[in-house]
């Protein structure tokens, strides 16, 4: 299927074929290796977190810092 057949769907079609797709990939008896750069940046959002100067936000703090 093609980007241009994709966008004559609705919104709503292709949010149910996304559903379907993503739920076949999770039922592989095969994953796909996550690439190495994953790990790369996992362990420095963790460093981050775990730092003293680490600041957190509510959902509310978040939403009116992007209006």
């Amino acid at each position: 299927m093609s980007i241009p057949e994709i966008k004559k769907m609705s919104i709503q079609e292709r949010l149910k074929t996304m559903e379907h797709i993503w739920d076949s990939l999770c039922h592989e008896e095969i994953q796909p290796e996550s690439p190495a750069w994953h790990e790369t940046v996992l362990t420095e959002r963790k460093k981050m977190i775990d730092s003293p100067d680490a600041k957190f936000l509510t959902i509310e703090q978040l939403r009116k810092r992007y209006r």
